[in-house]
């Protein structure tokens, strides 16, 4: 049998209780993923990082580009969320997804809640075989003010919590 890292090996305990509290929490239906079997939860600090580009109509606008957060459990790191959507933890699993559905945030300053379906892996650890994301209790993340200069780039800081499961 293979040893765990001491990392993986101190995050096992954690990353179970955390998604344990979460899951009590009231989820809306379109982001729920009944029938599925939780994974693990981290919770994410970061940023949604906006480009100042034209829009349909020629109008400068801002528009949505990455989001670039550290994951984190009990305040210690455990992996990095970016573009793709993509999640990728210290073990070396990685889960990328597409949005399956979204629910409004807590105020008009938070980004959605989401669901996404998993659509590639890589490596094996934690999230390998994860078929959902759920994208819970976020907190900013949403731009605000003109955008007056193509090509500038705009980070809004946000927090969330990431559910990882599985079905069956």
């Amino acid at each position: 049998m293979k040893a765990l890292s001491p990392i993986v090996a101190a995050l096992a305990w954690p990353v179970t209780m955390f998604a344990a509290s979460t899951v009590s929490a009231q989820i809306p239906d379109a982001v729920a993923a009944p029938n599925e079997a939780v994974v693990a939860t981290v919770h994410a600090e970061g940023a949604q990082i906006y480009d100042c580009k034209a829009g349909a109509d020629g109008k400068l606008v801002w528009q949505f580009r990455e989001p670039i957060a550290t994951l984190l459990v009990d305040g210690k790191t455990v992996g990095r969320h970016f573009a793709g959507p993509s999640w990728e933890l210290a073990d070396g699993s990685a889960v990328t997804g597409k949005i399956a559905g979204r629910a409004a945030g807590a105020t008009p300053k938070d980004i959605p809640l989401l669901k996404l379906e998993a659509v590639a892996h890589r490596g094996t650890g934690q999230l390998t075989g994860v078929t959902t994301i759920q994208r819970l209790n976020t907190k900013g993340g949403v731009v605000e003010g003109p955008c007056e200069a193509a090509g500038a780039f705009l980070s809004v800081p946000y927090s969330a919590d990431y559910t990882f499961l599985k079905k069956g």
